[in-house]
Formats: C-alpha cells, sequence, structure tokens
C-alpha cells in the first residue's frame, strides 16, 4: 500500500476510541482532506449507556457546504470520464478494507449508537453487501438499443451521471444507511457528499478515513458534519443534483419538498409503524423468538422493526403469554458486554418520548403486560435504557396505534379473521413492512397480494431486503420515485439520453 494510504489508514486506527484519545472536536472531509470547521456551534456526541461524552461534531455553515459542493463539481468531469470498471477499483479496494477493521467499525458503532456487537457486525455485513452489488456497475449501468427504427436508423438509449449529489442520513444505522447510497453515486460516475446524523458522526470519520486509503480523486467524495442549517444549505445549493435522505416522515416530507422545490431529485424514506399478523395455525414457538427479536432488537430504532402484533383468533392468548415471557426475560445493557441482547436508546430525549407514549398507550385503554419503564442497568445507572414493554388490548383507532413510537415498545392487537387483520394493517398511513405468519401457502399468497406496504415478509420479522433489491415503501414510509439500493439506486443516480442515429452509404464513399 502507498505510504499516503497506510498513513491515512493509521489515521483511521487513531479515530476508533480503542486506538487511542477520540478528536475532541470532529473535522470535514474536503477535497481530499481533513479540514477544521469554523463552525461556531457544536454538539456533544455521547455514550447512550454510560453517557460518556465521545467528541465534539460542529454545525457545519453554508459556507462549507458551499466548498465541498464546489470541489465536488470541479471534481465530477475528470470522474464521470473514467471507464466503470476503474471506477469500481477504489470500491473493491474499500470492500477489503471494511472486511480488514470490521471489528474497530462495530465497536464504533455500538460506542455511539447504543445497540449490541453482534446487531453492530450485522450492520456492517449489509454495508459491505452494498459495495459488493455496486461493483458490478459495469453491467447494471448498462442502456440498451434497436437497430433499424427506420431503414439505416439506428436508436439507443444510455445512462450518464447527474454530478453532484448528497445523502443526509440517521443515527440509528450509522455504518449502513450511507451505504445504500454511496457505492452507487460513485460507481456510477457521481461525487458524493455524506452529511451524517450529528449524533453519530464518529462512525462516518472512521468509514472517510478508508474511503481516503481507497484511492478517490480529491473532491470525489466528502464529509460535511453539521445538523439542520448544513440539510438546508445542501437542498439548496445550485451544484447539487440529488438527495438521499432517511428519517422520520415529518423531516422526509420537508427534503422532499424542499429538494423539489429547488429542482432536485429526490428519495426520501421516513418513519414506519409495521404490523405482524399472527394466524392461529403459525409455529408460536418460532414466531414469538423472531417476533421478538424483530420489535425488540436494536431497541426498537430501525425502520423495519416490528411495533404491532396483530393476533387473528385463536393465537391470542398463547402469543401474548410467550410474548410476556420473551420481553420479561430479555437482557438489556451495555452492548460490548457478553451476553447483552438489547441496548439503551439513543438519547434521554429518546427515553423521555418513549416512556410518554407508553403512559399514553395506558391511558387509551391498552394493558401493560410488560413494562420497561424506570429500570436501571447496573454500572450504566445514568444511560438512556427503556427495556422492552408489551402493550395489550391497544385500541386501532388510538394514537399509539399511528404513532411511530421508534423504541423497543411491542403493541397487540386483536382480529376475528384474516379479512378483518388486512383491514387494520392497511388501515395505517405507513407503508414500509407488513408481515404475516402461518403455515398456510394460500393464506401467505393473500397477504402479499393485498397489503398495503412495500416490504413483505412471510415467517420473518425483519423483512430486509438484500442488497441486490430495492428497500421498498409505500405511503408515508417513503417520499420519491426510485429507492435504495441495487437497480434503483442506479436508476436513481443516472439519467438516460436516448440518441438516434444514421450513417448514410454515400458519405462513406465521398469521405
Amino acid at each position: 500500500m502507498e505510504a499516503a494510504a497506510a498513513a491515512a489508514l493509521e489515521q483511521s486506527r487513531g479515530c476508533c476510541y480503542l486506538g487511542g484519545e477520540m478528536p475532541r472536536r470532529l473535522e470535514n472531509y474536503v477535497e481530499g482532506g481533513w479540514r477544521a470547521s469554523r463552525a461556531t456551534e457544536s454538539l456533544n456526541v455521547l455514550n447512550p449507556a454510560s453517557t460518556q461524552v465521545l467528541a465534539e461534531v460542529p454545525l457545519s455553515p453554508p459556507e462549507e457546504v458551499d466548498a465541498a459542493a464546489l470541489a465536488a463539481e470541479r471534481a465530477f468531469p475528470e470522474w464521470r470520464r473514467r471507464p466503470a470498471g476503474e471506477r469500481t477499483q477504489p470500491l473493491f479496494k474499500l470492500k477489503a478494507l471494511l472486511e480488514e477493521h470490521l471489528d474497530d467499525l462495530a465497536r464504533s458503532v455500538t460506542e455511539e449508537c447504543g445497540k449490541t456487537y453482534a446487531e453492530s457486525v450485522g450492520e456492517l455485513r449489509r454495508a459491505i453487501e452494498n459495495v459488493e452489488v455496486a461493483c458490478g456497475i459495469p453491467s447494471l449501468m448498462q442502456g440498451y438499443n434497436s437497430e433499424d427504427i427506420a431503414p439505416g436508423i439506428d436508436e439507443h438509449m444510455i445512462r450518464q451521471p447527474l454530478g453532484v449529489v448528497a445523502a443526509v442520513t440517521p443515527f440509528n444505522f450509522p455504518a449502513m444507511i450511507p451505504f445504500w447510497f454511496m457505492p452507487y453515486a460513485l460507481a456510477t460516475g457521481n461525487c458524493f457528499i455524506l452529511k451524517p446524523s450529528e449524533r453519530v458522526p464518529l462512525t462516518s470519520t472512521q468509514l472517510f478515513h478508508l474511503l481516503e486509503a481507497s484511492g478517490f480523486p480529491p473532491g470525489v467524495v466528502q464529509l460535511v458534519n453539521g445538523g439542520k442549517e448544513t440539510v438546508n444549505s445542501l437542498l439548496d445549493h445550485p451544484a447539487i443534483r440529488a438527495i438521499s435522505f432517511v428519517g422520520s416522515t415529518a423531516t422526509a416530507r420537508h427534503i422532499y419538498s424542499r429538494a423539489a422545490a429547488n429542482g432536485k431529485r429526490a428519495q426520501c424514506q421516513g418513519g414506519a409503524k409495521n404490523p405482524v399478523v399472527v394466524m392461529p395455525d403459525a409455529d408460536l414457538e418460532m414466531t414469538t423468538r423472531i417476533l421478538a427479536d424483530s420489535a425488540f432488537g436494536c431497541a426498537g430504532q430501525r425502520c423495519l422493526a416490528a411495533s404491532v402484533a396483530i393476533t387473528v383468533g385463536e393465537a391470542r392468548r398463547a402469543l401474548t403469554e410467550q410474548l410476556e415471557e420473551a420481553a420479561s426475560s430479555r437482557k438489556v445493557g451495555y452492548g460490548l458486554e457478553e451476553g447483552v441482547e438489547m441496548g439503551p436508546v439513543i438519547s434521554f430525549e429518546s427515553k423521555t418520548r418513549i416512556e410518554a407514549l407508553i403512559a399514553k398507550g395506558e391511558r387509551e385503554g391498552a394493558s401493560l403486560r410488560v413494562d420497561g419503564r424506570g429500570k436501571k442497568v447496573k454500572d450504566y445507572e445514568e444511560g438512556f435504557f427503556v427495556f422492552p414493554t408489551v402493550l395489550d388490548g391497544v385500541s386501532p383507532q388510538g394514537e399509539i396505534a399511528r404513532t411511530e413510537i421508534f423504541g423497543p415498545v411491542l403493541s397487540l392487537m386483536h382480529a376475528s379473521s384474516l379479512d378483518e387483520a388486512i383491514q387494520m394493517v392497511n388501515a395505517r398511513s405507513y407503508g414500509n413492512m407488513a408481515c404475516v405468519f402461518t403455515r398456510d401457502g394460500a393464506t401467505a399468497r393473500r397477504f402479499r397480494y393485498e397489503v398495503n406496504a412495500g416490504n413483505i415478509g412471510v415467517n420473518v420479522g425483519v423483512a430486509a431486503p438484500l442488497a441486490t433489491f430495492p428497500f421498498s415503501g409505500w405511503g408515508e414510509s417513503f417520499f420519491g420515485d426510485l429507492h435504495a439500493q441495487a437497480r434503483h439506486g442506479v436508476e436513481f443516480y443516472t439519467q438516460t439520453k436516448v440518441v438516434i442515429e444514421r450513417w448514410p452509404r454515400e458519405w462513406n464513399r465521398k469521405f
């Protein structure tokens, strides 16, 4: 490895919390170098289990967004002219570096995000999977043609990159979600700017040290830390052609609207309230295990978490009892400790909001089968912990049935038939995921056919698409046309050009 790349990797190790002192104030990565922000405002980055301050993140002002956008604009002409096979070479190197540093990266995710080490490793595996798929861009980006659309005239459709694109990513998957977008944008010939969540910027800093070592030219891939003002600057900048986003529905709607008003493409993943229908013929032992992992994994802070279980007919009693046991016995704690199955939520504000929504569910008539409020973890008493919670008898018309709690809270509803259950599923405004547990193929087929959701699971609790499929979403869970990952990602980051050409034979004779 070249000396510069080796030095960058050493710096990446130093940025890891295990490799030395974490930098007190994080830097941006612009035009191939690390730059201190001139921001007058910053936020502390906390470990949500211990509340230890890990670093300080600057809220970069508009002029620093402008510097990154203009650097990307300057880098674009040369980058897009590189053959697709050459553009993938840094991605191949990046894939190897991600594998090499997977342990350090996973520990970083756990430190700043709170999830368990095993969950962090799984997140990174999905990130790497997207890099692998994007390395196939020479075939994924191919166009098509028709010969002799008229005598001597041929027609071709080719794909070309947009230019400068950006992504704004959330706190819950700091390593994976940037890779829903970045590899496809770069492989198709665009220059990319990442604005990570200000709550979890440390993993992005490490990832960018690896990107630096991968050999991307200056300006092709850049990192700008910040908050709301930084996001609005990205949305308003004339050089930026497209925006990708994952977060709450309210913010997704804002970003989609502002991007559209500025003539930009946008793909905005919003919130979710994911239902799981459990039929009487389901394998209840398997269903309980999978459903508990879905509802309480990552402390319920994922857009594909099961948040509502709808039992049909006789499934009610047995499943409720088993879920109660599964929630009560789940080990909660610091995600790097052995045996821990669930970590904290991201912040004190999140903990307070989740606990208030649990209380609201009680006021709306639900009964608390398992109450996760007010519990402490030994040695981490100040941590932002909400233990697994089960609310039974939640009213489909109540606010809790419609609100994304984004925490380890599972609401139980009950239906007398599959018809009623599907009506309950389709009555919600969100459409990210819906799952059914059954042994009957006809029931499963009807469910996948009639239910309004972009990701459907049959006897699975988290219907997360592989990187070879788009991450779908309907209703208020998604604003846009083309989703993240796979061919949708390629189409989003390219524009089509149709060429119609004629070459008269007499010209050949003349010249």
